[in-house]
């Protein structure tokens, strides 16, 4: 093409067949639904950063693709917030006005365009003040920019602020690290591409565009090179090497391009004449020949809108699966929120639905009904099955009814209970002072399982408070307190039935029970444990011995019926005796075991013989009261304050013990099964039951009232904002949904493992001086899809 023909432009290098006009428009309507919601985005497009160091050219680059002077230029560092440039290609108007080319703000009001490219260079000089500061202050900020003109191909672009070393103005000392650590937050997203600017009068491998890219793409599969300022290398020098990939390989390869020159800005030199002057440019130098598919801005720009395209199909179907999902969610969080009602009514319907709601969730986890059931662990219901049977049931089951009784307490009691006298039999008394007292044991622990069975349904009220009523932290108070004192005054009833349930225990011993031992088996049993105890030991019989059957039948006869007739002294009289005889003949035959204890613990009439012993000693005392008058006086030792019975245990008080072991162990076990069939009901009855049916009609009484009703619906100014906030989200995602569906539907491949860029040839060195098209198209850089190296 002659320089005197139509100078190219980045639109009409492809004007038959317009690049990206189905993807790349999506996007940019995107960018703009996705911009307001601003930082709280968190769906990455896919996009093109500018990345170089400062005043490396990428304003002249991006001027270039436009075709028009915008940018703010200076000396020092321009680029101060992030400038979202988004180029759309529109038809020339088929008049030929000048008003084709225009640009919008997207922080101005919609649809306000500005022909003029001077005022779009002061409204962003304008609005970099504005947040940064008008002292080189910088800002993470983005400014957001559409170009609309028949002159460009739809390209999306990020303009970031060049790498700065020095700081300048009010920059910060660590302005260097500021700027890198903002170009890494854009470039090291997997959907963003990175245009690396150098100038070739720098060395290419200490580029720090080229250092900051391979931080974010190592491997240099998301990075196009672009060489500005190949008209100022020195003579004799070109950058046919580094256009080639030979110094620093990038899979998708390198564009040289000549910029103005400062004096061509300050002379007010046109884009179209520049464009015009590197074409001449690279047509007179031979070290560029066969390399026009990589210099120049309109090469630049096919190479940036076919790549883009690419881009953004292979990451389509993610997009839409992220937007998809972030939907689903936010749908869902709006949701939780629950309904606002304006009205009266509404709020009273809200209002009743929430209780009612929370009694039928309270009432099906009881009942084992509630659709979230858990499977992991036990819940509702099943914890208070629990409770009685492994936790109280189990509890009473282990302890022994005299584990705290010594036989020292009992033989204390029976002494005690016998007063001055010496027991003939077991007296009943302590029977029923010990047993009282154990089942005074039952108490504490049958409360103790009623206030566990409190708070678990405290518990599972806590559970059954539905998601809805977080935002709504005055009703879930309210409800919390009503529940609480509801589940505390049936406790309190609970309570009083068991303690009822124990004294009505304590109050009426019935040794009547048919599970009851009673009084005679107790004895049975107690001289068989004795007499298995007993270790005999062989005695020789001297010669003047009575007969064996004789002696044997003496000695037991005096044995047991010392257990009947003993003084206080311990010494058993021949009346006692006698009088124990007499009681044996008079009993049943075949009766092994005591008349007096065909009750629990009944008297007899053998005691008269005792009495005759007493007379007869008393007579004997008068009459030796006078031998003994002359004898000297005996003092007697006082008794101790505390006074124990002896630690050494007689036969008979051994067997008194272990009788009355035997009756309180069984008494207790009848007690014990009674107490764990009736604390359990008591507690169904009184609390668990009665808080499933009257647990919605107290709520009524105590919330659902006229004047509570707008108190108690009021949402926190923090909930009325995330509510907001959600519902802006959920708009704006609705309407991500809706321009995704706008894509045509007909397929288009991307070859795996990279970009295949349209027909673009790959070289190798100076053998595509000579090379035709049709060879150089068919050839392949080996270097072209190496390593990145630094």
């Amino acid at each position: 093409m002659s320089v005197d023909d139509v100078p190219p432009t980045p639109a009409n290098v492809s004007a038959a067949v317009p690049l990206g006009s189905s993807v790349i428009p999506i996007i940019n309507k995107l960018q703009d639904i996705f911009a307001q919601l601003g930082s709280q985005s968190t769906i990455a497009l896919p996009q093109v950063a500018v990345v170089g160091s400062q005043s490396s050219g990428k304003s002249s680059v991006l001027e270039a693709l436009v075709g028009r002077d915008f940018l703010p230029r200076g000396n020092d560092i321009c680029t101060r917030r992030p400038l979202v440039l988004q180029l759309v290609q529109t038809k020339p108007r088929s008049d030929g006005g000048s008003d084709d080319e225009w640009g919008e703000f997207l922080h101005l009001p919609s649809g306000k365009r500005i022909y003029d490219f001077s005022e779009i260079r002061r409204e962003i000089e304008a609005e970099t003040n504005r947040l940064s500061g008008e002292n080189k202050g910088v800002s993470d900020n983005p400014i957001r920019l559409k170009i609309c003109s028949p002159n460009v191909l739809d390209i999306s672009l990020v303009d970031l602020p060049g790498i700065t070393k020095v700081p300048v103005g009010d920059q910060p000392s660590d302005i260097e690290a500021r700027i890198r650590t903002m170009i890494l937050s854009y470039i090291k997203k997997p959907n963003c591409l990175i245009l690396a600017v150098t100038p070739a009068n720098s060395d290419l491998t200490n580029s720090d565009a080229l250092q900051i890219a391979g931080n974010a793409d190592p491997d240099g599969n998301r990075t196009i090179g672009v060489i500005t300022k190949l008209d100022i290398m020195d003579r004799g020098t070109d950058a046919r090497k580094h256009l080639l990939g030979k110094t620093i390989p990038l899979r998708l390869g390198y564009v040289g391009v000549v910029n103005r020159s400062q004096e061509d800005i300050l002379m007010n030199r046109s884009i179209k004449d520049a464009l015009i002057a590197e074409e001449k440019f690279f047509l007179s130098r031979p070290a560029y020949s066969g390399l026009s598919d990589r210099l120049g801005v309109p090469q630049l720009a096919k190479k940036l809108n076919q790549v883009l395209v690419q881009h953004i199909k292979a990451l389509l179907p993610n997009l839409k699966s992220r937007i998809s999902n972030a939907l689903f969610a936010t749908a869902k969080e709006y949701e939780s929120y629950g309904e606002i009602k304006e009205s009266r009514a509404g709020q009273g319907a809200l209002l009743l639905n929430f209780l009612t709601k929370y009694c039928e969730a309270y009432s099906s986890t009881l009942e084992g009904n509630s659709k979230e059931m858990s499977t992991s662990e036990l819940s509702g219901g099943a914890r208070i099955h629990y409770i009685f049977q492994s936790v109280f049931v189990k509890s009473l089951e282990e302890v022994d009814p005299c584990e705290d009784l010594t036989n020292d307490d009992i033989r204390t009691a029976i002494q005690n209970a016998t007063g001055p006298r010496s027991a003939l039999f077991v007296p009943d008394v302590p029977f029923e002072v010990l047993v009282r007292r154990q089942i005074s044991r039952l108490l504490d622990p049958s409360l103790q399982c009623a206030r566990f069975i409190f708070d678990e349904l405290i518990r599972i009220s806590h559970q059954c408070m539905m998601s809805e009523l977080q935002h709504f932290p005055v009703l879930q108070k309210r409800m919390d307190e009503v529940v609480g004192n509801f589940l505390w005054e049936g406790l309190e009833p609970s309570q009083a039935m068991i303690r009822d349930i124990i004294e009505m225990e304590m109050d009426y011993i019935n040794t009547s029970h048919p599970n009851f031992i009673g009084g005679t088996k107790a004895v049975e049993v107690a001289m068989q444990q004795v007499k298995s105890s007993r270790i005999p030991h062989p005695v020789a019989r001297p010669k003047d011995t009575v007969e064996p059957e004789k002696t044997a039948s003496s000695a037991s006869q005096v044995k047991s019926r010392s257990f009947l007739g003993r003084q206080p002294n311990g010494i058993v009289t021949d009346q006692g005796v006698q009088a124990a005889a007499d009681a044996e003949k008079s009993a049943p035959a075949g009766n092994t075991s005591w008349s007096g204890f065909s009750s629990i613990f009944r008297g007899s009439e053998s005691g008269q013989a005792a009495s005759k012993n007493n007379l007869l000693n008393k007579q004997f005392g008068e009459a030796a009261q006078d031998e003994y008058q002359n004898l000297s006086t005996i003092y007697l030792k006082e008794p101790p304050s505390v006074l124990r019975s002896s630690e050494n245990h007689s036969e008979q008080e051994t067997v008194e013990i272990k009788i009355t072991k035997l009756l309180l162990k069984s008494y207790y076990d009848i007690v014990r099964k009674n107490i764990e069939d009736l604390v359990p009901k008591a507690i169904m009855h009184f609390l668990v039951n009665y808080s499933k049916r009257e647990l919605h009609n107290v709520f009524i009484e105590k919330l659902y009232r006229e004047n509570l009703i707008e108190e108690l619906l009021k949402e926190p100014d923090e909930i009325a904002i995330k509510r907001k906030r959600t519902q802006e989200t959920l708009r704006i995602l609705q309407q991500a949904n809706r321009t995704l569906e706008e894509l045509p539907l007909e397929a288009e491949s991307v070859e795996k493992g990279g970009y295949r860029i349209g027909s673009e040839p790959k070289h190798e060195e100076s053998t595509m001086y000579t090379a035709s098209p049709s060879a150089r198209r068919s050839r392949t850089d080996s270097n072209g899809y190496g390593r990145l190296h630094m």
